[in-house]
């Protein structure tokens, strides 16, 4: 076989072979350590969890991380009276819920940024008007610091308290994408319906991760 022939061989093997791996999403979370081993240092990455936390749902019933074992599930953060992107996420994000609605392997959660105001009773009139049944959408309440912390150290999504911004708050519009393993795999902007869609193919993706 001449060099050329030889040479297309192995390119239709390599792109043969790529085109059968099947895609992974990335990881977005990686820390990395440092240690010395026999006087040489070493790195160890690891991939940030979603840490332990105890809410309440919009049924006034407790929910923890462990609410989500088993499930990839879509995390973002909001508040009911929200006048200018909230309305416009909740309703992209209501179409993921459609999608999956009734499947044990998908969940979603939507964390209030306003915990004086949206108390769980009002979280279930809002889920209610947004036609949301049962609890595989979460909508959840807790403490300031909790949710605030969770918020920007652990899903990377930033809120604050602003007097000056309309509804008196500011935060970002992402949809967080985790999986069962409680790592972050992407992040969507709500308010865009192309990033959403990108988001549902995304999930089925991961989805086909933990298929056996």
């Amino acid at each position: 076989m001449s060099r050329s022939g030889l040479y297309v061989m192995l390119l239709s093997l390599f792109l043969f072979s790529c085109k059968d791996k099947p895609k992974r999403l990335p990881f977005l979370q990686l820390e990395t350590t440092e240690r010395v081993v026999d006087g040489k240092t070493v790195i160890d990455s690891t991939f940030r969890t979603i840490p332990a936390f105890k809410l309440l749902n919009q049924d006034s019933a407790v929910v923890t991380e462990k609410d989500f074992d088993g499930t990839i599930y879509v995390a973002d953060f909001f508040f009911t009276s929200c006048p200018t992107i909230c309305p416009t996420m909740h309703r992209n994000l209501l179409k993921v819920y459609q999608k999956y609605k009734g499947n044990p392997e998908v969940k979603l959660a939507s964390h209030t940024i306003d915990v004086k105001y949206d108390t769980p009773s009002r979280m279930k009139a809002y889920a209610k008007k947004l036609g949301v049944e049962g609890t595989q959408w979460e909508y959840l309440w807790g403490g300031r610091d909790e949710i605030y912390a969770l918020a920007e150290r652990n899903y990377l999504v930033a809120a604050q308290e602003d007097k000056n911004a309309p509804g008196g708050f500011v935060h970002q519009g992402y949809l967080v994408l985790v999986d069962k393993e409680k790592r972050i795999r992407g992040a969507y902007d709500g308010t865009q319906d192309k990033e959403v869609a990108q988001l549902m193919g995304d999930m089925d993706i991961l989805l086909k991760e933990y298929e056996k």
